[in-house]
């Protein structure tokens, strides 16, 4: 067994590690990579392998860093299964035609810009912009979507199997163990944490020789400065007495999701303001139809929530209005506050949250809210170290409303939580390969892990191969 390390490899984004085994070839993850526009165009176009020659794909999630390049996949070849838990393969039908959506209309905005300016410029010579993938695309990869247990075994052939235990991360998310009989090999994707809203904790991960880790969190400890409930009310109601907007860029996927539940808590509580709250996010609307699809997978607390409900829906209440249509979110950019619009993208890189920000982020009475980790490069995390312009559409704007964080969101576990994560499996491990972080986070866990398990720990660059006994 042998692995190939082509994504998530010193930086967070674009998860992808291909798996050799007897002649055949198996990728965990397929992710598409983001941070700088050229880099990540010219990673995310061209496969470091013959696509068609992958056997099979096993997912752990369907964040978009794990998933979203499976239609360029098989746009340029791949034909076989995609492994997924049924969860998983839902929210990613959801979320694939979403980014597809976004890619087409973003090549259709820079043509046109392209034909405006080619007309007055002289020897205006712009490159062509193409979609990674297109809708078409997109809709060709469910059908292969093949099944992944929550927590059991499947066979994968050519002496492959793969057992999954919950991750706890976001719906449907698994940690996973491949094995041909005699190696065993642990892929964690990502993390969860204990007590977060509506998924359940994660569970103790399957003992393995080798582990492909990922360390997010890996040199930092999340700050419990007292209850998300108490600091989102904090928050809300400091900025409604100024009369502000609070623009909450958010993952579409999961922490949407826990963002409404807890409104819903606060309102219900009274511990808020009447104020008006909008979901600006068809892939959020289209998102929450999967979560109430899958209550099975919600925790006890979310569960008894949904027991005692009058309506039976934790994610729907009086003063909450979803938004599918473009004319009513270019709508909020013309209403007074105070009110609180969730909005995708979660790093600020796309969508229509880059329109609440750049109507809302040069008032002082406005907030930011962010709720989420923030990739190098990305709007998100300009905003986030408070630059005082931040680039947006092409524009510079003055950044002059108040930035918040919450940290108790987090779906990846932190230094402490990877370290507990991890405890229990050590014993048995001969390495450990590091993904899925920045540098320093990386050099920070592996020196965490060393010292506390006495382990070897690996941080594999791009395109390194890793043997395995």
């Amino acid at each position: 067994m042998e692995i190939h390390f082509w994504g998530a490899t010193r930086t967070v984004t674009g998860s992808m590690h291909e798996i050799q085994h007897e002649g055949k070839s198996l990728l965990l993850d397929c992710g598409l990579f983001q941070g700088r526009r050229a880099e990540a165009k010219e990673r995310n176009c061209c496969f470091p392998f013959e696509p068609s020659k992958i056997d099979q794909v096993v997912l752990s999630h369907a964040h978009i860093d794990h998933s979203g390049n499976l239609p360029n996949l098989v746009k340029q070849g791949f034909s076989g299964p995609i492994h997924a838990t049924e969860a998983t393969q839902d929210l990613c039908r959801a979320m694939l035609a979403d980014s597809a959506h976004i890619q087409e209309m973003d090549a259709e905005f820079l043509m046109r810009r392209r034909r405006s300016r080619k007309r007055v410029l002289d020897n205006y010579d712009e490159p062509v912009v193409e979609p990674l993938y297109t809708t078409a695309d997109a809709e060709k990869t469910f059908p292969l979507f093949a099944p992944l247990p929550m927590r059991g075994l499947q066979e994968l052939g050519n002496g492959l199997r793969v057992e999954t235990v919950e991750a706890g991360h976001m719906l449907g998310s698994v940690c996973m163990r491949l094995t041909d009989g005699k190696t065993r090999l642990g892929f964690s994707g990502d993390i969860g944490r204990a007590n977060l809203p509506i998924i359940r904790d994660p569970q103790q991960m399957l003992p393995c020789e080798y582990l492909i880790m990922e360390s997010t969190y890996g040199d930092r400890l999340h700050q419990d400065d007292g209850s998300v409930l108490d600091k989102l009310a904090d928050i809300v109601n400091r900025t409604a007495a100024r009369g502000g907007k609070i623009v909450v860029p958010s993952f579409a996927v999961g922490r949407t999701q826990q963002l409404v539940l807890l409104m819903n808590q606060l309102m219900m509580a009274k511990r808020i303001p009447n104020i008006p709250i909008f979901v600006d996010s068809p892939l959020a609307v289209n998102v929450t139809g999967t979560f109430r699809k899958y209550s099975n997978l919600f925790d006890d607390e979310t569960a008894k929530m949904l027991a005692e409900d009058a309506d039976g829906d934790v994610f729907g209440f009086s003063r909450l209005k979803y938004i599918r249509d473009v004319a009513d979110s270019k709508a909020l950019n013309d209403l007074h506050g105070p009110f609180l619009v969730i909005s995708a993208s979660g790093m600020c890189e796309a969508g229509r949250v880059l329109h609440h920000l750049k109507n809302s982020i040069a008032d002082p009475r406005n907030t930011v809210l962010i709720t989420g980790f923030q990739a190098g490069n990305t709007l998100g995390r300009k905003i986030l170290d408070k630059w005082p312009e931040v680039p947006i559409f092409g524009e510079m704007i003055r950044l002059r409303a108040e930035v918040a964080k919450i940290n108790e969101l987090s779906g990846h576990a932190d230094q402490r939580e990877l370290l507990e994560w991890l405890k229990p499996i050590a014993p048995g491990l001969k390495k450990v390969f590091l993904v899925h972080g920045e540098p320093s986070a990386q050099e920070a866990f592996k020196k965490a892990v060393e010292a506390t398990y006495g382990l070897e720990v690996v941080i594999p660059s791009h395109g390194d191969v890793q043997g395995l006994d």
